[in-house]
Formats: C-alpha cells, structure tokens, sequence
C-alpha cells in the first residue's frame, strides 16, 4: 500500500535559517547593552529563588495575618520570574 506523498513537503525539508533583521530604527542604545551584558553574568537560579522565597514569604506572611505586606511581596513573584526568563534568553540569543 503506498501512501500519497505531499510534493510540498519534500520542500520544506530543505535547510531554511532566520535572516537577523538589523534595522536603523531597532537599533538599541548602549545603555540597554550594558544592562544586558552586566544581567547576562547574574545566574537564572537566582530569579527562581528569589521568586521562590518571595512565594514562602508571602505565605507566611498571610498565615501571620498580614495581609497588606502578604500582598505586597506575593506581587513580587511574576516579575521576578519574568526577569529569569529575559535573562535566560539574553545568555542565550545574546545581545543583539
């Protein structure tokens, strides 16, 4: 039994490689460089632990009946983990 074949997917085989657009108008400024290659040195670990010890915090914190500073830290949590993952994409891209 032979099975139709897409001769478009013979095509797709082919070896395709993302052509880096640099243009004028995204160029970044070398603050933003300096930012990224001092960030890049930091550990990703780092971002999870902190996120995961803003997380125990704020649990404590609420067992402990304190809702506001509970709350406050709980709101840490995303943003740190979001910094991990810029920072793991800036070690592994690199600056552009």
């Amino acid at each position: 039994m032979q099975q139709d074949i897409n001769p478009a997917s013979e095509r797709s085989k082919r070896d395709y490689r993302a052509a880096t657009v640099m243009r004028a108008e995204h160029d970044e400024g070398s603050f933003t460089r300096l930012l990224e290659q001092q960030t890049a040195k930091i550990p990703s670990d780092v971002f999870l632990f902190a996120s995961l010890c803003a997380m125990a915090f704020s649990l404590g914190a609420e067992l402990a009946q304190r809702t506001r500073a509970s709350r406050f830290v709980g709101m840490w949590v995303g943003p740190l983990l979001i910094m991990g993952v810029y920072n793991k994409m800036v070690k592994t891209f690199g600056a552009r």
